[in-house]
């Protein structure tokens, strides 16, 4: 069977399954202009109910997608699940979708042009603490948006890691009068001194400079607004051990830690294994996996 017949297959099934379960919303998870420009002449490609899944490096015109709704995600290779996740984060943000959504997935390899999986979710329900996903306290954050973008630095920490070494860093983003009381300088704060507009955390220069830094000890900190107002920043509180924190380092602790006392959300980035995870309230929220293909381990 050929790949668009094979798609064809799986995207009228996908339609299928989201009548049959009455599911809310088809996301339909492409990764090339190659493979939306095969799949836009698939006639079921054109109901109202699938949303477009696309990586955000690949710009795809208007007149291929036929202006269906387009979810971007991170650029680099996650494993499936971890996509699935992001991009309801994202759509979640985008007002695509509500927390309480039923939503069928159809995708295949990152990086294929090729589909061969079909997901149902049911956000209302409580996922594992092995695949902890719920995005109900973080569309409540005012800063969700910054929220976004630091995860994004974090997926590239965690997949390519700084010049070919595994790199783990912590990130704390939200109240950052609190945070500071809570914390001390572990080294000095490169962030300090510098004009809000030169800290801005969807800056390209900035971005570089945080990818670097996060080799060194200390956490970054970061306003609602996305401004970095420090970096190497310590931790003072330490969370008790709970069932949910079992295997994770003191890094984890003390960001979970933080979140329980302060408006914050907290990214950790695995240094052993490049998972990215979310706390607020004390409490793991998402967890993302990227793939790891260019860094040492």
């Amino acid at each position: 069977m050929k790949t668009e017949e094979q798609a064809s297959v799986l995207i009228n099934n996908a339609l299928q399954i989201a009548r049959d379960t009455t599911s809310d919303k088809v996301f339909l998870f492409l990764n090339s202009e190659q493979s939306c420009r095969a799949y836009s002449k698939i006639d079921s490609l054109k109901d109202e109910t699938i949303v477009l899944v696309i990586p955000k490096n690949q710009n795809i015109p208007e007149c291929i997608i036929n202006k269906k709704t387009v979810i971007h995600t991170w650029s680099g290779n996650q494993t499936r699940f971890s996509r699935v996740k992001y991009a309801f984060m994202q759509a979640v943000l985008q007002q695509v979708i509500q927390p309480d959504y039923k939503v069928v997935c159809v995708l295949g390899p990152w990086g294929k042009d090729h589909l061969d999986t079909i997901t149902v979710h049911d956000l209302s329900l409580s996922w594992s603490e092995e695949f902890p996903f719920d995005p109900r306290s973080l569309i409540t954050k005012k800063f969700f948006h910054t929220v976004i973008a630091v995860i994004d630095i974090a997926l590239d920490i965690g997949a390519l890691g700084r010049e070919g070494k595994a790199v783990g860093t912590t990130f704390i983003i939200g109240n950052v009068v609190e945070i500071l009381k809570s914390s001390h300088q572990a080294i000095f704060n490169p962030f300090k001194g510098y004009p809000e507009a030169v800290r801005e955390i969807n800056s390209s220069e900035v971005v570089e400079s945080i990818k670097e830094l996060a080799q060194l000890d200390g956490a970054f900190v970061i306003s609602g607004k996305g401004i970095v107002e420090a970096a190497g920043r310590h931790l003072d509180t330490v969370s008790s051990v709970t069932r949910q924190f079992k295997g994770f380092g003191s890094r984890h602790r003390a960001a979970a830690s933080i979140t329980m006392h302060s408006e914050a959300i907290a990214v950790v980035v695995s240094q052993s294994t490049g998972r990215v995870t979310i706390f607020d309230e004390g409490k793991i929220i998402a967890s993302l996996d990227p793939v790891i293909s260019s860094r040492m381990v």
